[in-house]
């Protein structure tokens, strides 16, 4: 075959226009194909920070949000409150929350930034059981030793108000206490973590 009168730039021109043009398509076509793999925009708020207002929360009052699909607790805890947790050392597997993995700001009696207002996630570190909230001092079916607190029906475990597990009950460890961080005095962002103080 003679390929004398054949015009070579043309071809090279022609060979490159149609490469750009093919991976221009394969662009289009690669980006609705890499875009539904993201996550929806409702998986995405799932694990978003929660803002809560707590300027309207009268004492002894719990409050329950949502968060990365757990519930979790607000409590405005009352003076006595706070009094009562200072003589439960004795009764708990772990007062200072040493023995888990939790944030810097409850390693302290009330596990909390704040004395009075205590965040936690509201599930039984045993098998994940949701506590109810049994403020009252000695109920009848719990007995003289309970001073208020978190009360496991699944299987008996026992949280004070400051989601300290007592001693002899099924669940190993501390209520979770989540990232969280004060925007103002009156909210309460969970899901970002207080600035840690450097000692």
């Amino acid at each position: 075959m003679n390929n004398k009168g054949v015009d070579k730039s043309k071809r090279q021109f022609l060979t490159s226009a149609l490469t750009v043009v093919g991976a221009v398509g394969s662009g289009y076509l690669a980006v609705p194909f890499l875009a539904q793999m993201q996550p929806s925009v409702k998986t995405m708020a799932a694990g978003a920070p929660v803002e809560v207002d707590i300027s309207k929360m009268e004492v002894g009052q719990l409050i329950r949000v949502a968060w990365r699909g757990k519930p979790v607790w607000v409590l405005n805890r009352t003076p006595e409150v706070i009094e009562t947790l200072k003589t439960l050392d004795a009764e708990l597997r772990d007062p200072l929350s040493n023995d888990s993995e939790q944030p810097a700001s409850s390693k302290n009696q009330a596990r909390s930034l704040k004395p009075e207002i205590f965040v936690a996630v509201g599930l039984c570190t045993h098998l994940g059981c949701s506590p109810t909230f049994r403020p009252e001092v000695a109920p009848i079916d719990l007995g003289e030793k309970w001073k208020g607190g978190f009360f496991c029906p699944c299987h008996g475990s026992w949280f004070d108000l400051a989601g300290r597990v007592y001693r002899g009950v099924p669940a190993p460890t501390n209520l979770e206490i989540p990232p969280y961080r004060y925007a103002s005095e009156t909210r309460i962002i969970i899901g970002e973590a207080a600035e840690e103080k450097n000692a």
